[in-house]
């Protein structure tokens, strides 16, 4: 479903998604770089279950958290991806003080 434009040349980078070693273009976004590398569901719904991921790519839905170098409730479209970066998907939503 997306696809990156061709005109664009940018260093690589690595970080993981759930263990899995995964390429990113610097500058990107931790939401851009997980739908760039087909990964569509970064959460889970708190009642439901249901899969959730990125929606508006700008600060204002928060359908994109995440856990990022083991803190929760980050918001993947508002975060640069980084090198060596530990990325993992987070199921409902975390309560302040639960991080690693």
């Amino acid at each position: 479903m997306f696809r990156r434009l061709p005109d664009r040349k940018e260093c690589s980078i690595s970080f993981t998604f759930n263990g899995v070693s995964t390429m990113a273009r610097q500058g990107d976004s931790v939401a851009a770089a997980l739908l760039a590398a087909g990964h569509g569901s970064t959460r889970r719904s708190p009642v439901s279950g249901a899969a959730r991921g990125p929606y508006c790519m700008m600060g204002v839905c928060f359908e994109c958290l995440v856990q990022i170098d083991g803190r929760p409730n980050r918001q993947g479209c508002m975060t640069t991806v980084a090198e060596g970066m530990r990325i993992e998907t987070q199921d409902g939503a975390a309560m302040p003080g639960q991080e690693e």
